[in-house]
């Protein structure tokens, strides 16, 4: 296992406070209909769970899987899918959940590939934003929190498979 020098950005309480005021916003956008979600794998698993527990409208979750970091800290800008969608969301209300947006691209490229499959509506919610490193115009239509140009692991988040299973966001010092 190699050694990573972390320190804290987002503590546990800040990140439940704002969990639960996005649920509180996307339960009032969706007031009536049902939400279809799909996770994108590994690393918004965690929010996504947290998330949906304060969700009050009904919902469907689905997961797919997408690579672009490998074993790096710095995405390849080579999207590869490595899970497929399999509930057709034609005509649903789809929420994409990711765990952090980057430079855009991936989820670019995501949300191209699911419009073509005709949604009813399809918006975006992550947990971090990282602006700063756009490479494609994209943003999310749900935030929880900007952040700097750090590479960020726990809260399902990782490097190299590790940290995970911290509760809270913190930064790897370079």
């Amino acid at each position: 296992m190699e050694k990573y020098e972390l320190r804290p950005l987002l503590g546990q309480d800040q990140i439940r406070r704002r969990v639960k005021e996005l649920a509180e916003q996307i339960s009032r956008d969706y007031q009536g209909r049902e939400i279809h979600f799909i996770c994108i794998l590994k690393g918004a698993f965690v929010f996504l769970s947290d998330l949906m527990r304060h969700i009050d409208v009904p919902v469907q979750v689905d997961f797919i899987g997408l690579a672009s970091y490998g074993s790096e800290t710095v995405s390849s800008g080579h999207i590869r899918v490595i899970r497929e969608s399999t509930i057709p969301i034609e005509e649903k209300d789809v929420i994409v959940v990711e765990d952090i947006i980057d430079s855009g691209r991936t989820l670019k490229y995501l949300a191209d590939e699911l419009r073509s499959k005709k949604p009813r509506s399809l918006r975006i919610c992550c947990l971090l934003d990282k602006k700063s490193r756009r490479q494609v115009e994209f943003d999310a239509d749900y935030v929880g929190f900007d952040i700097e140009d750090l590479f960020v692991v726990g809260y399902g988040l990782d490097v190299n498979e590790q940290f995970r299973n911290l509760p809270s966001v913190h930064y790897v010092v370079e």
